[in-house]
């Protein structure tokens, strides 16, 4: 399966640069190319250090490769301003371009996430998952949450009759992956009586 096909749906513009970037990492993380977006071609080494030399080589040979294949999924007018970039210049220029965009879409998220309040007998799950992929498309934009953090926002989200189970995980000092909170939130909403509006 050829994985770069997914650059080949639509050009890379002015606009949805995230979406393209993770695309692109994805394929180079397959392709096992990432580190050239992560580091700068150094100054060619001395011929006699065949080591470094060889190393410096694959990281130009992987480079060009990576270049032509962002310039190829990118409409013309970029390709006009970025055809003479390495791959690790063009995508830090490309984030310096759209780096608004990223600013922008960080402060939807963090706003939508600590606006959500889940509702009495309404669906845990749904509730806990929605607020998981929040935070993990949060990690993705660079600004993950600390975990205990993650947690009282989960915990501030949760109606009134989960107080009692807040106040035990509290006093009881717990630090419990994210995962591990959802089923004990799970198990303590079996507990709690359903009340009909």
């Amino acid at each position: 399966m050829n994985i770069r096909s997914v650059l080949d749906k639509e050009k890379l513009n002015h606009s949805k640069f995230l979406d393209r970037h993770r695309n692109l990492r994805i394929i180079l993380k397959q392709e096992k190319k990432d580190y050239v977006l992560e580091n700068q071609t150094l100054d060619e080494p001395h011929a006699l250090l065949k080591d470094a030399h060889g190393a410096w080589l694959k990281h130009v040979d992987d480079s060009l490769d990576i270049s032509c294949l962002m310039l190829a999924s990118m409409v013309h007018d970029l390709q006009r301003d970025l055809e003479d970039y390495t791959a690790f210049d063009m995508i830090e220029h490309l984030k310096e371009m759209f780096g608004k965009q990223a600013r922008t879409k960080r402060f939807d998220i963090v706003r939508s996430l600590h606006a959500m309040q889940m509702e009495e007998n309404r669906n845990l799950s749904t509730h806990v998952l929605k607020m998981k992929s929040y935070m993990g498309q949060l990690k993705r934009l660079g600004s993950p949450y600390p975990h205990d953090l993650a947690t009282d926002i989960i915990l501030k989200s949760l109606p009134k009759s989960y107080n009692a189970f807040i106040m035990n995980y509290d006093m009881n000092g717990w630090e419990r992956p994210i995962f591990e909170l959802h089923v004990m939130l799970k198990t303590t909403k079996k507990n709690i009586p359903s009340k009909t509006p």
